[in-house]
């Protein structure tokens, strides 16, 4: 577990434009995860007209829909959201595995930042911590998109 966040950069998001995949199962964390990462970007002035958000069933459809956000080129970032909690078998283990290494071979193949923003937890009070609680991983994962962003923009593929 990493408590240790990096310090907030402060970024100017106006000319960025971002890709967002929000699963719907388990919608009212999900739902707090990109509440808190739209407001994010919008607080680093990224315009509304510059991010597109698309849904998608659940956490294991998640990659190809940001790999179609990727490959146009247009975006100079991609968001994945999702919540994946753990029950009587180890499944949310092996989605949120097979999920972290198709978003990154996306991230690789498309040139374009994907963040993982698909938040494995073994319980229900685990994950609540960290899309409605104490743990604010939807700042990190738009703070994150935002420098990684504005990275591709100075030496990726954007420049």
């Amino acid at each position: 577990m990493s408590l240790s966040t990096p310090e907030p950069i402060a970024l100017n998001g106006a000319k960025l434009s971002f890709g967002i995949v929000a699963a719907r199962y388990n919608p009212v964390l999900v739902e707090a995860l990109l509440r808190t990462v739209l407001a994010m970007l919008a607080d680093a002035g990224v315009k509304e007209r510059r991010i597109e958000v698309v849904r998608v069933p659940g956490s294991h459809e998640v990659p190809v829909a940001a790999q179609w956000l990727a490959q146009g080129g247009e975006r100079d970032c991609v968001i994945a959201l999702g919540v994946l909690i753990g029950g009587d078998t180890n499944h949310h283990e092996m989605v949120g595995q097979s999920v972290s290494q198709a978003l990154q071979q996306v991230s690789l193949s498309t040139r374009t930042p994907v963040i993982n923003g698909v938040i494995v937890a073994n319980t229900l009070k685990q994950a609540q911590a960290r899309c409605l609680g104490s743990i604010n991983r939807g700042a990190e994962f738009a703070r994150a998109a935002l420098e990684m962003a504005a990275l591709n923009r100075a030496i990726g593929e954007k420049s």
